[in-house]
């Protein structure tokens, strides 16, 4: 069973927002011949990695709700320029809505059980993902969604 992660997307305002950083990103990363994923770098290296590496994801918590996932492809444990420890999650840029659901702020990560972390958007609602954020956003707070 895949065990995912859950981070707060600082800054973010929305999944658009967070989509677009990326994008950015992964455009740098081509220009110098690196591969095409998004790279998080984290001071605390995750003591699960096999399991996480099973099929697992980051949730991104955006304005207070777990709103977004993206696919764990790798962890790799490194030390930076001052030998501090830290560890790069390396992730496939492609976001997948997930049914919101609030989430207060926490520092750094926290595992995330599968029966635990919310269903993919398009798997609970169809037609969801096609709406503006915002209005899915709103609609769900008001328990139309």
């Amino acid at each position: 069973m895949a065990l995912n992660l859950i981070k707060l997307s600082v800054g973010a305002e929305s999944i658009a927002d967070l989509r677009g950083w990326v994008a950015e990103r992964v455009k740098n990363a081509k220009a110098k011949g690196l591969p095409p994923h998004h790279i998080h770098i984290t001071r605390m290296t995750p003591k699960r990695d096999g399991e996480l590496l099973d099929g697992g994801s980051i949730f991104w918590v955006i304005k207070g709700q777990i709103a977004v996932r993206e696919k764990l492809i790798a962890i790799e444990p490194f030390r930076d320029k001052d030998g501090i420890g830290r560890c790069r999650l390396v992730m496939m840029p492609k976001f997948v809505p997930v049914v919101p659901r609030p989430m207060r702020a926490f520092q750094g990560w926290r595992y995330l059980t599968e029966k635990d972390a919310p269903p993919d958007l398009g798997k609970v609602a169809k037609g969801a993902q096609a709406m503006p954020e915002q209005l899915r956003r709103e609609l769900w707070e008001l328990g139309l969604l």
